[in-house]
């Protein structure tokens, strides 16, 4: 269980101080699939940051399962990062140099986990193995992305808007590939956007606005990647 309580976050100086979120509280369970909406400059993508450990908070508390991440060290909180969670992001933050075995293998060595090639194979991507990833098309570098994060066997995975920079097929496809391993795997998956539609595969919608929770709401039937509008 995640626990959000009255979380503030700015930036800028005192004479030039924007707040972006304005005392959020919420609570993610452990399995859930929660999908962040809200327009540009509602704080959803800083309010991903703060929850994963990317960024501390100017108040309140974020707590895994009681523990609370807001008050660990540096140190600390890479070792959390390291173990808990992992991200994926619209741009694909590849290691141009390096093979699709080599880019995900390092997400495992440094978790210290095992069972790579196992999630290569999951995305699809066993017969690309030597491939570099400018030899691979978008769909495919964001598959590389999705397989790194989850060599590491997080227990949260993070997903700040994965098919921004995809076209409709290839955003379906690594959806399809990203929901279809988070029911096998049962880790929990928040992931923000901008696409209405995507909220439709959520167990859980939170809308933000302003930097603030505007409305939680639950989906009975969750759609699959290839029923949902674009």
């Amino acid at each position: 269980m995640i626990e959000v309580n009255a979380v503030t976050k700015s930036y800028g100086s005192k004479d030039n101080k924007l707040l972006v979120l304005k005392g959020i509280t919420a609570k993610i369970a452990d399995g859930d699939f929660v999908v962040i909406l809200g327009a540009s400059g509602s704080g959803k993508s800083t309010f991903l940051n703060v929850v994963s450990g990317l960024e501390q908070p100017d108040g309140g508390s974020v707590k895994y399962d009681g523990r609370d991440i807001t008050k660990l060290s540096d140190s600390e909180l890479t070792s959390f990062r390291k173990d808990t969670v992992g991200f994926i992001f619209q741009q694909y933050y590849l290691l141009p140099n390096m093979t699709v075995e080599k880019n995900v293998r390092m997400g495992a060595d440094l978790a210290g986990k095992s069972g790579y090639r196992e999630i290569i194979k999951a995305v699809g991507l066993e017969k690309k193995l030597k491939k570099y990833p400018g030899e691979l098309s978008g769909g495919e570098q964001q598959r590389v992305s999705i397989a790194r994060a989850l060599a590491k066997k997080p227990n949260v995975l993070f997903l700040d808007e994965p098919t921004g920079a995809l076209d409709e097929q290839t955003g379906r496809q690594v959806l399809d590939y990203i929901s279809a391993l988070q029911k096998e795997r049962g880790f929990t998956m928040v992931m923000v956007t901008h696409n209405q539609n995507i909220a439709q595969m959520a167990n859980t919608v939170i809308k933000m606005n302003s930097g603030k929770i505007t409305e939680v709401s639950t989906n009975e039937t969750p759609k699959t990647a290839y029923e949902i509008g674009w």
